[in-house]
């Protein structure tokens, strides 16, 4: 996680690079750099060659270089800020049997749509979720029956657009809470897309919307995964 915070593979992304190279790069101490590169090495997430040279590994070089559209980072990313710092209260959720995140959920989530700087890097980790995702789903399903889609509850619009990017003939979007909008309309435009591509604001709980959820079910349910029973 230190890797991708550190930018370790985007750095690599530009070409193989020594060690003291890649230290003064990155704005490392001279202390530990060395070592944690070659235990990356170890990890094989890095390779070093004879000459004491580091690269990415084909994975990393795909998946974790930020200037990359395959890039997922942001969710390894959202992990080392938010989530992994909880397992030093292990003891205590054990022990108690409570959260340990030390917030209340929905107050979270209010102050996090608030604030512009968090809701965007929090929409990345959730496009880092859905990439994989994302983009077996638009090779998989048979979209040439299909002319339109729209996620819902879409964040950045991760899916809508691996879809339109994998078939041309497919428009539609993403229906989300309306702070996401300026962040989904920023990722689509960047794909060239945003003539295909809107952004439809809402919230699916609330009573206007309920239809929504249940047409969700609805849709899903003709896969064969899920029942649309008790939905409404």
């Amino acid at each position: 996680m230190s890797a991708v915070e550190l930018g370790v593979f985007t750095a690599l992304g530009q070409g193989p690079a020594d060690g003291d190279t890649l230290q003064r790069r990155l704005g490392l101490d001279n202390r530990g750099a060395r070592d944690f590169f070659d235990a990356l090495v170890a990890l094989d997430l890095l390779q070093r060659d004879n000459q004491g040279y580091y690269s990415n590994s084909s994975e990393t070089d795909f998946y974790l270089d930020r200037q990359k559209a395959s890039y997922v980072g942001g969710f390894v990313e959202n992990l080392n800020a938010r989530e992994y710092g909880m397992w030093a209260s292990l003891t205590d959720a054990l022990r108690t049997g409570k959260p340990q995140t030390g917030f209340d959920a929905k107050a979270h989530y209010d102050a996090l749509y608030s604030d512009p700087a968090r809701l965007d890097f929090f929409v990345r980790a959730m496009t880092g979720w859905t990439l994989p995702v994302a983009k077996a789903i638009a090779s998989k399903f048979p979209w040439r029956d299909y002319s339109t889609v729209i996620d819902i509850g879409t964040a950045q619009g991760a899916l809508p657009t691996e879809i339109a990017r994998a078939h041309a003939h497919i428009a539609g979007g993403g229906f989300d809470l309306p702070p996401l909008q300026p962040l989904f309309e920023r990722f689509v435009a960047g794909h060239d897309l945003a003539a295909r591509l809107r952004f439809h604001p809402g919230d699916f709980f609330s009573d206007h919307y309920r239809w929504l959820m249940c047409w969700s079910w609805v849709a899903f349910s003709t896969t064969g995964t899920l029942s649309p029973s008790g939905c409404c």
